[in-house]
């Protein structure tokens, strides 16, 4: 089993020919609502690609709680950890043009889990299942998860986005850190855009209690650092629609590829298969490929 911790929002996506400038209005040239936030996504990826995931979250007593939990359950996750709490859903607007977006999130419930939550959530969790955690979540929910995990004898992935300083003990109970370029500068004041300082990076990550770094490095791919080697996974050349959920869905499916065995460069590849096709669509859950389309993509 996979298990998510971490947030559960609905995406407010407008797509726009471009971005507006202050004080100016532009029409969007289309509008959704759907089910999203970086827990829910990686949720959803994990489901799509052929995995079994539960979910460990919160949803708002307001009109979008109930769809949100609906809507996990329709792409097969289990809910049975996802309550609600007094108040309004998380929530993310986001403006899409040429491929890049912009996000605005509000944390909502999202920051009402809690420590006890998390207790119940992965009482059942076992040797050899994965764990994944985000920080839309607060950090202490995030540390009690990994700590539990790693206890457990769990794979433990954290994807520290948003990026904010972390105590050691989060970087030591994640076998696994897997930041995109930007968090990786917030976490090391290194920006990964070249072999030296992607090493770098690597160094000042395991300085800090981190022992396997996975970096995600937009169109150039990833890269790997496990034991001494540092392997780039190069990306696959596609022309970009909407990235929105591209990160969620390379954790997702990065956790199901360790889950299944595979090494971490391995499952790197896996998930760079899969993200690559996600930014072909618009949409974030909704345009997670599922198993099949994602071993059909790029020649098999």
């Amino acid at each position: 089993m996979i298990y998510v911790v971490g947030s559960i929002n609905v995406d407010l996506s407008a797509a726009l020919a471009r971005f507006p400038r202050a004080g100016e209005t532009v029409a969007a040239e289309s509008f959704t609502v759907g089910l999203g936030g970086k827990g829910a996504n990686q949720a959803v990826a994990v489901s799509k690609l052929g995995g079994e995931c539960a979910m460990i979250g919160k949803v708002g007593s307001d009109a979008f709680g109930g769809r949100l939990k609906a809507g996990l359950d329709a792409y097969g996750v289990d809910t049975r950890f996802v309550t609600a709490a007094e108040g309004d859903s998380g929530l993310a607007v986001i403006w899409v043009r040429g491929g890049n977006n912009r996000i605005v999130t509000s944390g909502g419930a999202n920051f009402l889990l809690n420590e006890s939550d998390v207790d119940e959530g992965l009482a059942a969790a076992k040797a050899g299942d994965v764990l994944i955690v985000q920080l839309e979540v607060p950090q202490s929910v995030a540390a009690r998860a990994l700590k539990i995990g790693r206890r457990k004898g769990m794979i433990t992935v954290l994807n520290p986005a948003p990026a904010s300083p972390l105590g050691r003990d989060i970087y030591e109970n994640a076998e696994i850190i897997a930041p995109n370029e930007t968090e990786t500068e917030i976490l090391t004041g290194v920006r990964p855009d070249c072999e030296v300082n992607v090493a770098l990076a690597v160094k000042k990550l395991r300085e800090k209690g981190a022992e396997n770094v996975v970096i995600t490095l937009g169109k150039i791919g990833s890269a790997v650092a496990a034991g001494r080697e540092i392997t780039l996974i190069p990306a696959y050349k596609v022309k970009a629609v909407d990235t929105t959920a591209a990160g969620d869905t390379y954790i997702g499916a990065l956790a199901l590829g360790l889950y299944r065995k595979q090494n971490i460069a391995e499952a790197a590849k896996f998930a760079t298969k899969a993200s690559a096709l996600k930014v072909t669509r618009r949409g974030a859950a909704d345009a997670i490929p599922t198993a099949e389309e994602a071993e059909a993509a790029f020649g098999g």
